[in-house]
């Protein structure tokens, strides 16, 4: 039976969520990067990186979990999971970017995790157009069988929380 997913939209930061486990929008490499990994990396300490490296390297549209580390309880990991680079949209990039989601969500599952926060996968540095960013993020966490029981889509800024909370009502 699949479990009732209550999905929300919020402005903050999140290295502050209260969740089980935190997403991030890493690079292949899982040591750290720009945007909300290094925010991420950065309040987790260096143990993540340290981490990332012994289980990485993760493929484009995949996902692989840590210790969340110095993030403060009750998160207990850190799903890393790759975006596509944008590059026009011929490339199999939405495919992609809903496996992240796809992904980040059965390791959730695994881990044993009822609560995640996730960010805008692949808008910053990767450039994938934060609209059609927003609807594929949306859709799939919808359609996506799951024991995750509360999905928190955290937005940086108002413009991709605006983008979110529209595709979500």
């Amino acid at each position: 039976m699949r479990t009732v997913v209550r999905i929300e939209v919020v402005h903050g930061d999140i290295t502050a969520e209260q969740v089980d486990a935190v997403v991030t929008a890493a690079n292949e490499s899982l040591l750290g990067g720009g945007g909300v990994d290094g925010a991420i990396h950065r309040a987790a300490g260096p143990r993540l990186a340290q981490a990332g490296g012994r289980v990485g390297p993760c493929e484009p549209g995949d996902a692989m979990a840590t210790p969340a580390f110095d993030l403060d309880p009750p998160v207990r990991h850190v799903i890393h999971t790759v975006g596509p680079v944008w590059e026009g949209g011929d490339y199999g990039e939405d495919d992609t970017l809903a496996s992240c989601y796809r992904r980040s969500l059965a390791v959730a599952d695994e881990l044993g995790a009822r609560t995640v926060a996730f960010p805008a996968i692949a808008t910053g540095l990767y450039g994938f157009p934060p609209e059609r960013a927003a609807r594929i993020a949306v859709a799939t966490l919808r359609t996506t069988p799951t024991e995750v029981t509360h999905i928190r889509l955290v937005a940086f800024d108002r413009e991709t929380y605006d983008l979110l909370a529209a595709e979500l009502r």
